[in-house]
């Protein structure tokens, strides 16, 4: 109330002015014997009440002016809150506009599309799968393997392409089977040169533990006769090795298997190119052909797995442009592709 203290203060100070003089006046009329003393006094008492009813009357009307400027000030901030709420209201509507639009959108087009999207990868992973089914159960029917066989797929080769190679070993009957990597793998291409009666398996690995690990793997299964896993570290291999120019710079040499650990393979009749890791280099695969053709005979047979890969199609066709191989895709989960000697 800081307003009704300030319009009080002239009051205030006119009625300390006057009021002492006023209520005097009585007083000063019965000395003078004007007014007798009983007059005098009753004529005070009346000045007094007539102050008091005017100092009522002011403060009241003095009261009403504050009441009448706090209920504007109050109506002029309730305006101002109104307006800035109204203002919010509006932005809020326009932002639930956009956002209804988005959600419209999102069920119009967006959602049916990766409903779509979801549907195919369910059915071609569900037809992936009952595919993989159907060779892993043809392969141990097929090859009449122990009944804990390792499994594959992941890191391993997948049981459609096993079944490429077994079909390719009964149809061919190598007498050296040569494959880039080890692993499971090695255990059903045993049980495959097994059943064929002839040929034996030299397995591939770049690490050592992990070539002790596939050895007890052959062991266990009872191929120690029929496949031999072979260490051979990744090193840098020879400028004649790498072929042509790849586009673009190559930072280093490609790794491949220590060829001094191979020499004595001759007379491959089937190669199955499963390794090294894509992790180790581009086109890491590459090397195989022309580090081991020479060392093939005239029908051999060269596999190469995860040709669904961009590096493994680019190294594939470097093979077939460079050394005149015959190129055929087969159906598999991760791509296989059968190269051949071009006939004259």
């Amino acid at each position: 109330m800081p307003s009704l203290r300030r319009r009080a203060k002239p009051l205030l100070a006119v009625g300390a002015v006057l009021g002492p003089a006023v209520l005097a006046t009585p007083t000063v009329l019965g000395v003078l014997a004007v007014l007798s003393w009983a007059e005098a006094v009753i004529a005070t008492a009346v000045l007094l009440l007539g102050g008091l009813v005017c100092a009522l009357g002011a403060g009241l009307w003095l009261l009403r002016r504050s009441v009448s400027a706090l209920a504007t000030s109050v109506n002029g901030h309730t305006r101002r809150v109104t307006e800035v709420l109204g203002q919010d209201r509006l932005e809020i509507t326009g932002s639930l506009d956009g956002v209804g639009e988005r959600i419209t959108r999102l069920q119009d087009h967006a959602l049916p599309r990766v409903s779509r999207e979801i549907q195919r990868t369910v059915t071609a992973q569900g037809r992936h799968d009952y595919e993989q089914q159907v060779a892993w159960a043809e392969l141990r029917e097929y090859l009449d393997v122990a009944p804990f066989m390792p499994p594959l797929r992941g890191w391993a080769a997948s049981p459609d392409v096993l079944r490429l190679l077994v079909k390719l070993i009964d149809r061919h009957r190598p007498e050296l089977v040569v494959e880039c990597g080890s692993g499971a793998s090695s255990v059903w291409i045993g049980y495959a040169l097994r059943r064929a009666g002839s040929g034996r398996l030299v397995a591939i690995e770049h690490e050592a533990r992990y070539a002790e690990l596939s050895r007890d793997l052959i062991a266990a299964h009872g191929l120690d006769d029929v496949v031999e896993v072979r260490h051979a570290p990744l090193t840098e291999v020879k400028p004649d090795l790498v072929g042509d120019e790849r586009e673009g710079p190559v930072e280093s040499a490609p790794l491949w298997y220590d060829l001094s650990r191979l020499g004595d393979l001759k007379r491959i009749g089937l190669l199955f190119v499963d390794g090294p890791p894509q992790a180790t280099g581009a086109q890491a695969r590459y090397p195989a052909v022309p580090a081991l053709l020479s060392h093939c005979t005239d029908d051999a047979v060269i596999v190469l797995d995860d040709a669904d890969r961009p590096d493994e199609r680019a190294l594939g066709d470097r093979w077939v442009a460079e050394h005149r191989l015959h190129r055929t895709e087969e159906p598999a989960e991760k791509g296989a592709h059968v190269f051949t000697r071009q006939t004259a």
